[in-house]
């Protein structure tokens, strides 16, 4: 066999044996690509003779050589007793389209949770590119089925939405930690002139500061493991497939790990700006949850539990800078400003290039 042939079938298999765990799951998984794209009966050659294929029966092949193939490396033979799938799948479209919120995605499958019933599926559709997690995404069922328990979904995605208040998330705690007072903060060495972004912060005066809680899903406190280092460590490495791995599995576990979103929209950023947006927005908008609509706080940075809000803010301000909506970004600059006055992550020194409209260079935000 070519090694093109080769790659050819391993990433169908990829394809195929997404979110497929175990061998019962992955023998199922085959089973159903079969069912879905192999018309019979077929032609085609076992042991050098050719033969008509008229039906798929996974039970009376592969189970039975599977088990010969476990036998003969010395591995227990799988019993009767072990998880089956589901043969009641509905191979019939559903009625209606159905509104799910994506709380993972790999390359061929999405996690989600179905709005009305509070259901988790797998998804499988095809451009699954276009769900971000923490959207909801408008389905056309086409089939349903369940193995282990576990239900899936194949179908069509009509729209895509970013609405935070409607997919039911407790929102991140906000703890009072008293007043943040400008008298107490550094705005330049004396006689120097003061920014015009700095007036109308100082003649405001004293507010109340606010530590928003941060959710890291796996965090040990007992070994100090991270998983947000962790990605990023394999991100520096150049293993940017594992960093993605590490915070989808965030998202999953919990979509107000807001960490998560900012640095999936990290891994875009360079590359992929209309990409990396969208994390950063539902970042945003799941953060705006905590924050009253007339807020008038201040979120400082020293505060580390408010920098994953922060983060995504920078990036979804930096992103509409790139992108050329300036007026939005504007918006975003002078927002950060007000809620983080010690300006830790430099908006000062690209607020008046937004202002003017000048087109973003990649050496701005460094």
């Amino acid at each position: 066999m070519s090694r093109k042939r080769r790659r050819e079938l391993e990433a169908l298999l990829d394809e195929i044996l997404t979110d497929a765990h175990g061998d019962e799951e992955q023998l199922w998984a085959l089973r159903q690509a079969l069912d879905d794209h192999v018309k019979v009966p077929c032609s085609a050659m076992i042991a050098g003779e050719p033969v008509t294929v008229t039906k798929f029966d996974e039970d009376a092949l592969s189970h039975r050589y599977f088990a010969a193939y476990r036998q003969w490396m010395g591995v227990e033979p799988l019993t009767s007793e072990a998880p089956r799938a589901n043969r009641s799948a509905r191979t019939e479209p559903l009625a209606g389209n159905i509104d799910v919120v994506a709380l993972s995605r790999s390359a061929r499958a999405a996690r989600c949770r179905i709005l009305n019933t509070g259901e988790v599926i797998t998804l499988r559709a095809g451009r699954l590119w276009q769900v971000v997690p923490g959207e909801i995404a408008t389905i056309k069922p086409a089939k349903e089925w369940t193995y282990g328990g576990n239900p899936y979904l194949s179908g069509t995605i009509e729209a895509t939405r970013l609405d935070a208040k409607a997919i039911g998330l407790t929102p991140l705690r906000l703890e009072p930690f008293g007043d943040w007072d400008p008298a107490e903060e550094y705005w330049g060495e004396p006689g120097d002139p003061v920014g015009a972004w700095a007036k109308k912060i100082i003649k405001r005066g004293r507010r109340s500061q606010f530590e928003m809680e941060q959710v890291i899903p796996g965090e040990d406190p007992d070994d100090c493991s991270d998983p947000i280092i962790e990605s990023n460590e394999k991100k520096d490495a150049g293993d940017y497939s594992g960093a993605y791995d590490i915070l989808m599995g965030l998202c999953r576990a919990d979509l107000r790990c807001l960490d998560a979103h900012a640095h999936l929209g990290n891994l875009s950023f360079d590359t992929r700006p209309k990409d990396a947006i969208r994390h950063y927005e539902v970042g945003v908008r799941i953060g705006e949850l905590s924050l009253p609509a007339d807020f008038n706080g201040v979120l400082p940075w020293g505060m580390i539990d408010n920098r994953p809000f922060l983060r995504c803010l920078n990036g979804y301000g930096l992103c509409l800078w790139r992108l050329e909506r300036f007026d939005e970004s504007l918006a975003v600059c002078e927002r950060m400003l007000w809620l983080n006055p010690s300006d830790n992550q430099g908006v000062r020194f690209v607020i008046d290039d937004v202002r003017k409209r000048r087109a973003w260079r990649h050496d701005e935000d460094e």
